[in-house]
This record gives C-alpha cells, structure tokens and sequence, in this order.
C-alpha cells in the first residue's frame, strides 16, 4: 500500500476528535508551550526510523505482541495484549465522551426533556447539569443528552468499521484529514475577517495563561518546554514500538524504507495540522476576549476547551459549521474503526488464534466479528461514563486515562527486542513498578486524598493542601491546592493543582519499568542461569 497514504493514514487515526479539540483549547487557555512538543519530532524519526521500524519489518506478524512470545513466553504477550486492549477501550470512551460533550455545548443543552403527556410538544431541551443520566418527574423524563449522542456515534462507527477492513478505513482516513484540515482553517479565515487582520494574534502573555518556564525540578509545575519535549519523544516512540494500531499501519508497507517514508509523511502532516490547530486557538482566544459577550458564561481559563464548539455553533454559517461538525466525526470514526480492526486483530491472533480457538467457517468468522464489535460498543460506551470524574482539561485527562499504559506497553518490547538478559519473571516485576507508577503520578491528587484520611501528614510531604471545590457535573469534591501568588494583586491565593504533573507520567514509568525490571533481570540470572536457549537475542 502507499507509505504517504499509510502516513496520513497513521495520522488520522492518532489525531482523533481528542487531539482536534484538545490542542485548540490547551492554546487559548493554558498557554503556547506544549506546541515545542513538535520539536521532538526529528529525534523520535532517527530512532523508530533507523533503530525500531528494520527491527519490526523483519517479523511479518498480524500482531505486534507475537513478539513478545518468541523472546519472554507466553504470559508477557498475554499481558501486552490485554494492556493494549484496555488502551484502545479507554482511548475510545474518551474519544467518543469528548465529542458527545462538544455535541451538547453546540446545542446549547444538557438534557433532552420528554413531555410525554403534552399534546403539543413532546421534547425540550434544558441547559442544566445533572447527576444521574436519567430522571423521571411527573409527566416528564429528563434524558442525559451525552449517553445517546455516545450510543449513537459508537453504534455508527461500528458499522461504518465492518464495512471494507483497512485498506478501506486507511483511503477514508485521508479524506477525514483533508476535511479536519479544512474545518480548522475556516476558523481562522472567520476570525481573520471578522477582526479585519490578524490582530487577534497574541503578541504577549496572556493573563490566563498558566507561567510555563524552560524547565523546573519541581513536579507541582503542570507543564515546562523541556518536559513537554521529552514527554512528546517518549509517547511518539511508545506509541510507535508498542501500540498495535500504528504497527498494522508499518506492517502494510513493503520494506522499513517505505516505512520510514510512511513515519516521515505522518510526521510532516502532524507538524502542518498540528500548528493549524494552536492557531485556531489563538484565533479563538482573541475573538472571546473582544467579545466577551459570547462567552455565555464560560471561562476563558476553565472552559478553554468549550470554546471551540462554542464557536462553530453560534459564530460560523449553517454550511461551514456544519463542515467543521462533520470533520470532528469524521476523526471520530476514523479512530473508532481504526481501534475496532486492531482489537479484533489482537483478540483473533493472540487470544483466540493463539490458542486454536478460531472459528472455521466464514459464518463463524462474521458472527465473531459482531460479536467483538458489539462487546466493544457496550464497553466503550459504559467506560465513557467515568470520564468526567478525571480532573483536568483534554490534554490532562488523555495523559491521565489514554497515555498510562503506553509506556508500560512499549517496556516489554524494550525487553524482549533490546536487553538480552532479560527474563520474564523481571519484566512482570518491572512492570508491576512502572505502571504503579504511571497509576499513581497520573491521579496523583486521588491518591494524596486517599492517603490523607490515614496520614494526615501526606499533602504536605507533597507540598499540596486539601480544598474543597464545587464541580458543576458531579458536586462538591476534595482536590489538592498549591499557594500562587496572583501577579496582578500580589496576593497569595489556592489554586487547584496536581501535586505531580502528568507530563512525569510516561517518562518516570519507563525509567522505573525498566530499571527495575533489568535489575529483577539480573538478579534472576544470577540466582538461576538460563540455558542457552533461553537467551534473548535482540533483532534476530
């Protein structure tokens, strides 16, 4: 297949409604520093270029995680599958939650009302947040609008997925980029014309911006540009080494020179949608900040991810929203499809086929295919229910739900392709500390809450106090504060902050993972040398 057309391919499918939404609102209300993410871009093509991709191209396999069979056993590549299953699974519940959240504040609504005893009008919809996803009152059910609008695009994406397999899911995902693309320019054309130039750029720190330094030793500070650099090069190197979806993409090339030309030309699109998208954010700020009055009570700082949707519902024409709109589905289905035909090639190769429980005929084949497609759908659907108890905004909660395992994923191919002396009981036991780890630094605030009740003494070891703060989705909650000092009173004041941020997320779990892990390796070694046969050997 076409390595460019693998590459936006690849693109599409990591970019997702997430990204779409999420780089948008992390420029308009945090700041511009997490697009030097970009700048770990030449570095993480070197090393899955020239020292991943000849490696992986060498083993013609259906899933990556046969891999882990020939060099650790059995159990490792059982583990490793079942990791990237709960990946693809938590990465869909947040994809579809994000965009049946952005649906609502298009629409203005929060819950569809039912009148089923009125004559005259039988629904409405109300702005209100609720607890309960359904409530019945007399002559009326209210009905929660973001579980229909996630049964909907779930039960779409599913059906669209079963359609071609993935030479059919790559060409759609070329023409959903170029539709992204489109949508997020018309933003900035809007904006451009509605100021009369481009003065709606920023020319100096934005009051609602966070301070985002160089760099800080101190983990409180949510995000710095060197951390932003090294969080980019490990998640683009993980997610390149461990994660199936991008090595069914690579596998599809003829030779690792094609698929190197298909990492480049995802790489290159990555850069041209990616700064596109921290513009539109730009473009978003300065409109809401000249004209307040369209804010409808949002916050530029609180609410930055709303904004977006905000602005195609009330401020683009019916075509051009409604293009905008079909571009965030279209990154919806394209990662929805995409996680479909990975996780039914890892059930089928490393599950099923595996254990010689595949069915034989092409009726079995299909009805297993519905099956796995409508087990998915219920889970994918129930796990999108929790997502708005993760704090933080887009960016915050996908490093918090999606990015944890990547990384504890990709330390099992470190081990078995790479440290020869490695041995599975030392891989679990690395694992066991980095994903503890990636857990705990991921809710970091829970963990310090939790803690508090048995150790009172816990926030402040961590530097953190415990407030109580007001959650318009699910009530009033503890969370962990830090003192700032508020630059324009220069009064001291609580503001709510992770005692560990999430950019420490990926790389501390890969340290630890694979630290601990070499080290049970060799201890093991020590204790029971392997035979020959045992040995690893990296590459071969």
């Amino acid at each position: 297949m076409n390595p460019l057309l693998i590459g936006v391919s690849l693109f599409a499918t990591l970019l997702s409604t997430i990204s779409y939404l999420s780089i948008p609102g992390e420029a308009a209300g945090k700041g511009p520093i997490n697009m030097t993410a970009m700048l770990a871009l030449p570095l993480v093509y070197l090393t899955v270029g020239y020292l991943l991709l000849p490696v992986y191209m060498r083993q013609k396999v259906t899933s990556a995680y046969e891999l882990l069979e020939d060099r650790l056993g059995l159990g490792i590549r059982l583990l490793g599958a079942s990791m990237f299953l709960l990946l693809r699974l938590v990465w869909m519940s947040l994809l579809i939650y994000v965009a049946a959240k952005a649906v609502t504040v298009m629409l203005g609504i929060d819950y569809w009302i039912l009148h089923y005893g009125a004559a005259d009008q039988w629904i409405t919809g109300v702005s209100q947040k609720i607890d309960w996803i359904i409530q019945f009152h007399e002559g009326e059910i209210w009905i929660s609008c973001v579980p229909v609008i996630v049964l909907f695009t779930g039960f779409v994406a599913l059906i669209y997925t079963t359609l071609g397999g993935l030479r059919a899911v790559v060409i759609t995902d070329f023409m959903q980029t170029a539709l992204l693309f489109g949508g997020a320019l018309l933003v900035i054309v809007h904006v451009t014309l509605d100021r009369c130039g481009l003065q709606w750029f920023p020319t100096t720190w934005e009051a609602n911006w966070d301070t985002q330094p160089l760099f800080s030793w101190d983990p409180r500070v949510r995000i710095t540009m060197v951390g932003t650099i090294v969080n980019a090069f490990v998640w683009y190197v993980a997610t390149a080494g461990g994660d199936q979806t991008s090595v069914q993409r690579f596998m599809a090339t003829r030779d690792a020179r094609s698929a190197r030309l298909a990492l480049g030309s995802q790489m290159c699109v990555n850069v041209l949608v990616g700064v596109t998208l921290y513009i539109v954010g730009f473009a978003l700020l300065g409109f809401f900040r000249d004209h307040p009055e369209h804010l409808a009570g949002l916050d530029l700082k609180h609410d930055a991810d709303d904004l977006f949707s905000r602005f195609i519902a009330n401020h683009l024409g019916p075509g051009v929203s409604g293009l905008v709109v079909a571009a965030m589905f279209a990154a919806a289905m394209s990662s929805i499809d995409s996680g479909v035909n990975s996780i039914t090639a890892v059930v089928s190769s490393d599950f099923l086929g595996r254990f010689g429980w595949q069915p034989r005929s092409e009726r079995g084949q299909t009805r297993l295919s519905q099956g796995l497609a409508f087990g998915i759908g219920v889970t994918v659907v129930v796990g999108s229910a929790f997502m708005k108890f993760i704090e933080g905004n887009i960016t915050e909660v996908t490093n918090k739900t999606v990015n944890l395992l990547t990384t504890p994923i990709f330390a099992l191919f470190c081990f078995a392709l790479f440290i020869r002396f490695s041995r599975p009981l030392g891989v679990l036991v690395g694992w066991i500390c980095g994903t503890s780890v990636a857990a705990f630094i991921a809710f970091s605030s829970s963990s310090i809450i939790f803690l508090a009740g048995w150790f009172p003494s816990v926030p402040g070891f961590f530097g953190v106090e415990l407030i109580t703060i007001y959650d318009p989705e699910i009530g009033e909650v503890l969370a962990t504060a830090i003192a700032e000092i508020d630059p324009e009173t220069g009064i001291s004041h609580l503001v709510q902050r992770a005692p560990i941020s999430f950019q420490w997320v990926g790389l501390a779990s890969l340290a630890v993972n694979l630290v601990t892990g070499s080290i049970a390796s060799l201890l093991i070694n020590r204790l029971w040398p392997p035979k020959n046969s045992e040995t690893n050997i990296p590459g071969s």
